[in-house]
């Protein structure tokens, strides 16, 4: 299946890669964190590792690690706006709970 974004999140991250004049996609993965166990972490990528997979979606690539994938598998990265806040939310199938704030989440 792979992770991919929605093309709202691939328009705001390839426009802020491209004010950034580096990098060759974003990062996608989770690190053990918060009251639910998982948190997810999110970065720019300037160079892929070996063992990286990398898919694309609308033009822009999305890095993961392969112990994070099975967190991740079938997640669509989206970014939204709501009134005055805006940010990536991810639609994950594989999450089985989260916390109240939603800053973190079991599979």
């Amino acid at each position: 299946m792979g992770v991919t974004l929605s093309e709202n999140a691939a328009r705001h991250v390839s426009n802020f890669l491209s004010k950034r004049g580096k990098g060759v996609g974003i990062r996608l993965g989770v690190k053990t964190s918060g009251c639910s166990g998982m948190a997810y972490k999110l970065e720019f990528v300037d160079q892929t590792e070996d063992e990286d997979l990398v898919f694309e979606s609308h033009g822009v690539k999305v890095v993961i690690d392969p112990k994070s994938l099975s967190y991740l598998d079938g997640t669509e990265l989206d970014f939204v706006k709501d009134g005055l806040n805006e940010g990536f939310r991810f639609n994950n199938p594989n999450v089985k709970d989260q916390c109240g704030c939603g800053e973190s989440f079991n599979v």
